[in-house]
C-alpha cells in the first residue's frame, strides 16, 4: 500500500473518533472557546511532536509488528520496550471498552431510547439505571466484537473503508451545517425558566399555560413545578412563580454573534443547574427540580483534559502497517503528519464553529436534553441530525473493532520477543496467525472497561497509558540524537532533540495535569513491569540507547574523577580480591568473597582477579572458563563487581600485574584482600612463601592497603550468624600513614592491616614487625572480642 491508503486513511480513521461526536461540544461549553482552544492545541502539539520523533525512529530500520513496542525496545532496551508495551497494550484496550460504550451511549440515548431495560422514575437514581444499561449492552456488543474479529480480521479489514466514510460523511455535515446556520438557522427551541435550562423531554408546551378549546389551562410543565396540574390557585415553587418562561434559540447560526458569550469557562459542581447569566432572573432560590437540565459530574480543566485527549490518539496507526506499505520509510513521516494536520485543523475548527454556532446553555447540555434528546452536535449538522447520529454509531463500532484487532497482535509480538515469561502462552496463534489466547485476555480486560460503564471515567485512564507511550518514544527519539549512536541513521530528516524533549515535556505535563493519581498508578504499573523484565525476564541485548547513556555516563564520570584526588568524604573501599584457583580452576578460599560482601556493605568497587600460570595463548579458553567460575560464584555470594584474570608465566608477576593495571582512571582499588598462606612451612614449593612476602611488597610499594584473612574458611556465610570469636587488628604506624595518609589523614595510624579469625593472640611487642623490618616499633595485635 502507498502514503495514502497506507497511512493516511488509517491514522484519519483512528484519530477521528467518539470524543469529537459525543464531547467536543461538552468541552467547548464548559472550557469556553479559548480554553477549549487551548486543550485541543495542546493535545495536537503533544501528537505532532511524538509523530516527528516516531517518524525519526521508524525511518531508522524496518518497524515490523509491535509497532510502538518494536520501536521502543530496541532504542531503550528490553526492560522499557516490555513496560510501555504493555501500558501501550491496555491503553489500546481501554480504547475498545470506550468506543463500545460510546456507541452504546449513542443507540440508548439518541437512536433508540426505549431499548433500555433499567429504568427509574427517581431523577437521583435515573443515573445508575443508565449505568446498569450501559454494562448489559456493552457486554452484549463486547462479545458479538470479539466473535467478527475471532472469525477473521478480514472482514473488520473489509468494512473499514465503510466505517471512515461514515466519519468523513458526518464531518462533512457539520461544516454545511455551520454554513448553512449563517443565513437559515435550523429550528431547536430551548426553554428557559428565568435563566435556568429547562429539559424538553417531557414538556408538551415552553409556556406555564396552554390554550384548549379556547380556554387556559395549567400546562405539563405547571404540574412539575406545582403540587396540583389542574388549579391555578396550587401552590407553587417559590422560583416558578417569581420567573417567566421563555424560549430561545438553540442554534443562534455563524452570524449571530453567541461566540461572545461563549468565550469564557463555565465549570460547574456535580447537580448544578446549567444557567444562561445574560437572561433575566429573580434573586429567588427555589427548590432543585428534576425537570431543569443538571451537570452530571464536576467538571475543571485538568478533567476535560483527560476526557479530551483520547480523541488525538491513533497516530501509529500508520507504523503498525509497516509491514503491509511499499515503502515505508517515505510513507511513515508523509502520511502520520498529513492525517495530524488534517485532525487538528478538523478539531481547532470545529471547536470554533460551536462556539460560533450554538447557544452556550445547549453546549453544556451534556446528553440534549434541551433540545429534545438531540444529539448536540446534530443540531447543527445539515441536512439532518440522524446524519450525525448514524454515522458516529457506525464510526465507533469501527474504531472498536480496530482496537480489538490490534490490541492482541500488540500482546503477542511482546510475548514472542519472551522478555516476559508468564506471557508465553500468548504468544501462540491459529494456523492463520490469529491471536486467540491474546484475544480472550484482551476482551477481559476490555470488560472491565465496560463494567466501569462511564465514558467519561474510561477516557482518562486509557490516556495516561497512551501519554506514557508517546513520552517515551519522544526519550527514545531525543537518547538517539544525544548520544549519536553510529546506527542512529534516520531517513527522515525533520526532527531534533529539542523537539523530542518538549514532546516528552508536554505528554508529562498532560499526565498530571489531567489526573495526577492515574499518572502514579500508571508509573507504578510500568515501573513494576520494568523491575519483573530486569529481574525475571529474559535476558536480550538489542544495542539500546540506554546502554549507549550508560557508557556515556561512564565515561563523564571517569574523566571527572581524574580532576583531583577524592576527599576524605568521598572515599570508599576499593577492594581488589585475590583468588587462588586449583588445578580444576575451582577457588579455593570462596568465603574472601563472603568476607569482602559484608564488609563492603554494597558500597565502593569490587575487582575479583586471579592468576593462571602459562602462556596466554594455550591458556585462553581456561581463562575463559575460570573468569565463567568466578563469575557464577560472585553472583552466588552476591558481590557486585568485576572479574579480571591474567595468565602469567609466574604467579608472582601475574599479581604483580593485576595490582598495577586493575581498574580504570579513578575506579581503582585503594585495598588488596588476600589469604594466609596456610601450611607454608610444610608445603613442597619452598617458593610459597616468597609468593606471599612478594605480594605483600608489592602492595606496600603501591601504597595501597592491605587486609589478609587466616583461617578464612571458618568465616561465617551471609546466612549465618557470628555468635563468637575474635578479630585482630594490626596496628603498625609508619607503614598505614605512608600508605592511606593521602586518601584518609584521620584515619592513618589505625588501619586494618590483617584479620585473624578465632586467633587468641592479644600482646605488644617492642621488636620490629616480622614482615616490615623497616617499620617502627612498636607494633600491636588489639584483638576485638
Amino acid at each position: 500500500m502507498g502514503t495514502f491508503m497506507g497511512v493516511y486513511l488509517p491514522c484519519l480513521q483512528n484519530i477521528f473518533g467518539v470524543i469529537l461526536f459525543l464531547r467536543l461540544t461538552w468541552v467547548v461549553g464548559t472550557a469556553g472557546v479559548l480554553q477549549a482552544f487551548a486543550i485541543v492545541l495542546i493535545c495536537c502539539c503533544c501528537t505532532m511532536l511524538t509523530a516527528i520523533s516516531m517518524s525519526a525512529i521508524a525511518t531508522n530500520g524496518v518497524v515490523p509488528a509491535g509497532g510502538s513496542y518494536f520501536m521502543i525496545s530496541r532504542a531503550l532496551g528490553p526492560e522499557f520496550g516490555g513496560a510501555v508495551g504493555l501500558c501501550f497494550y491496555l491503553g489500546t484496550t481501554f480504547a475498545a471498552a470506550m468506543y463500545i460504550l460510546g456507541a452504546i451511549e449513542i443507540f440508548l440515548v439518541y437512536i433508540v431510547p426505549r431499548a433500555a431495560i433499567f429504568h427509574s422514575d427517581d431523577a437521583l437514581k435515573e443515573s445508575a439505571a443508565m449505568l446498569n444499561n450501559m454494562r448489559v449492552y456493552g457486554t452484549a456488543f463486547l462479545v458479538l466484537m470479539v466473535l467478527v474479529v475471532f472469525i477473521g480480521v478480514r472482514y473488520v479489514n473489509k468494512f473499514a473503508s465503510l466505517f471512515l466514510a461514515c466519519v468523513i460523511v458526518s464531518i462533512l455535515a457539520i461544516y454545511a451545517g455551520a454554513i448553512k446556520s449563517s443565513f437559515a438557522p435550523p429550528h431547536f427551541p430551548v426553554c428557559m425558566l428565568g435563566n435556568r435550562t429547562l429539559s424538553s423531554r417531557h414538556i408538551d408546551v415552553c409556556s406555564k399555560t396552554k390554550e384548549i378549546n379556547n380556554m387556559t389551562v395549567p400546562s405539563k410543565l405547571w404540574g412539575f413545578f406545582c403540587n396540583s396540574s389542574q388549579f391555578f390557585n396550587a401552590t407553587c415553587d417559590e422560583y416558578f412563580v417569581h420567573n417567566n418562561v421563555t424560549s430561545i434559540q438553540g442554534i443562534p447560526g455563524l452570524a449571530s454573534g453567541i461566540i461572545t458569550e461563549n468565550l469564557w469557562s463555565n465549570y460547574l459542581p456535580k447537580g448544578e443547574i446549567i444557567e444562561k447569566p445574560s437572561a433575566k432572573s429573580s434573586d429567588v432560590l427555589g427548590s432543585l427540580n428534576h425537570e431543569y437540565v443538571l451537570v452530571d459530574i464536576t467538571t475543571s480543566f485538568t478533567l476535560l483534559v483527560g476526557i479530551f485527549f483520547p480523541s488525538v490518539t491513533g497516530i501509529m496507526a500508520g507504523s503498525n502497517r509497516s509491514g503491509d506499505l511499499k515503502d515505508a520509510q517515505k510513507s511513515i513521516p508523509i502520511g502520520t503528519i498529513l492525517a495530524i494536520l488534517t485532525t487538528s485543523f478538523v478539531y481547532l475548527s470545529n471547536v470554533v464553529l460551536f462556539g460560533a454556532c450554538i447557544e452556550g446553555v445547549v453546549l453544556r447540555d451534556k446528553f440534549g436534553d434541551a433540545v429534545k434528546g438531540n444529539l448536540v452536535v446534530g443540531t447543527l449538522s445539515w441536512p439532518s441530525p440522524w446524519v450525525i447520529v448514524i454515522g458516529s454509531f457506525f464510526s465507533t463500532c469501527g474504531a472498536g473493532l480496530q482496537s480489538l484487532t490490534g490490541a492482541p497482535r500488540l500482546l503477542q509480538a511482546i510475548a514472542k520477543d519472551n522478555i516476559i515469561p508468564f506471557l508465553r502462552v500468548f504468544g501462540h496463534s491459529k494456523a492463520n496467525g490469529e491471536p486467540t489466547w491474546a484475544l480472550l485476555l484482551t476482551a477481559a480486560i476490555a470488560e472491565l472497561g465496560i463494567l466501569i460503564a462511564s465514558l467519561d471515567l474510561v477516557a482518562p485512564i486509557l490516556s495516561m497509558f497512551f501519554l506514557m507511550c508517546y513520552l517515551f518514544v519522544n526519550l527514545a527519539c531525543a537518547l538517539q540524537t544525544l548520544l549519536r549512536t553510529p546506527n542512529w541513521r534516520p531517513r527522515f530528516r525533520y526532527y531534533h532533540w529539542a523537539l523530542s524533549f518538549m514532546g516528552m515535556s508536554i505528554c508529562l505535563a498532560l499526565m498530571f495535569i489531567s489526573s495526577w493519581y492515574y499518572a502514579i498508578v500508571a508509573m507504578v504499573i510500568a515501573g513494576m513491569i520494568y523491575k519483573y523484565i530486569e529481574y525475571q525476564g529474559a535476558e536480550k541485548e538489542w544495542g539500546d540507547g540506554i546502554r549507549g547513556l550508560s557508557l556515556s555516563a561512564a565515561r563523564f564520570a571517569l574523566l571527572r574523577l581524574e580532576e583531583g584526588p577524592p576527599h576524605t568524604k568521598n572515599w570508599r573501599p576499593q577492594l581488589l580480591v585475590l583468588l587462588k584457583l586449583d588445578e580444576d580452576l575451582h577457588v579455593k578460599h570462596p568465603r574472601l568473597l563472603t568476607f569482602a560482601s559484608q564488609l563492603k556493605a554494597g558500597k565502593g568497587l569490587t575487582i575479583v582477579g586471579s592468576v593462571i600460570v602459562g602462556n596466554f595463548l594455550e591458556n585462553y579458553g581456561e581463562a575463559l572458563a575460570a573468569e565463567q567460575t568466578i563469575k557464577h560464584l560472585m553472583e552466588a555470594e552476591k558481590v557486585k563487581g568485576f572479574c579480571q584474570l591474567v595468565v602469567a608465566a609466574k604467579l608472582r608477576e601475574g599479581i604483580s600485574h593485576l595490582i598495577q593495571s586493575c581498574g580504570l582512571g579513578g575506579m581503582k582499588h585503594n585495598t588488596v584482600v588476600m589469604g594466609w598462606p596456610n601450611g607454608w612451612r610444610q608445603s613442597e614449593d619452598a617458593r610459597a612463601w616468597k609468593t606471599f612476602i612478594g605480594t605483600v611488597r608489592v602492595t606496600t610499594a603501591a601504597h595501597l592497603a592491605l587486609l589478609v584473612a587466616k583461617n578464612i574458611s571458618f568465616f561465617p556465610s551471609n546466612v549465618e550468624q557470628f555468635s563468637e570469636g575474635n578479630i585482630d587488628v594490626w596496628w603498625i604506624t609508619t607503614f598505614f600513614y605512608k600508605s592511606l595518609s593521602p586518601f584518609c589523614p584521620v584515619l592513618g595510624h589505625l588501619i586494618i592491616v590483617c584479620l585473624f579469625i578465632l586467633a587468641p593472640n592479644e600482646h605488644c611487642t617492642q621488636a620490629n614487625h616480622p614482615l616490615y623490618p623497616q617499620s617502627s616499633p612498636p607494633y600491636c595485635v588489639l584483638t576485638i572480642k
